[in-house]
């Protein structure tokens, strides 16, 4: 019988993000996240209303691992990331 592996599935994280129309030049806040895998060490920075640069800062930093494979502006306030762990 031949040895197997079982294949790691890649950490994934999906962030909805958007901006205070009445405020000119307002930040890019987080709406929404959901994580498939682990986002460690960056959890906290996905929460609901947290600022999207501090998320982006974390999860991108090149300790961690995680790469933009997705993005995409729904409005002019409004849009979505979708990050993945690089293996």
């Amino acid at each position: 019988m031949a040895n197997t592996k079982a294949v790691l599935q890649p950490d994934l994280v999906l962030i909805t993000w958007s901006k205070n129309p009445l405020v000119v030049g307002s930040a890019r806040r987080i709406v929404a996240s959901r994580v498939i895998g682990s986002s460690r060490p960056c959890t906290a920075s996905l929460a609901a209303g947290t600022l999207l640069s501090t998320a982006l800062a974390c999860l991108l930093d090149n300790d961690i691992g995680f790469k933009i494979v997705f993005r995409k502006k729904t409005s002019s306030i409004s849009g979505y990331l979708l990050l993945q762990r690089k293996s």
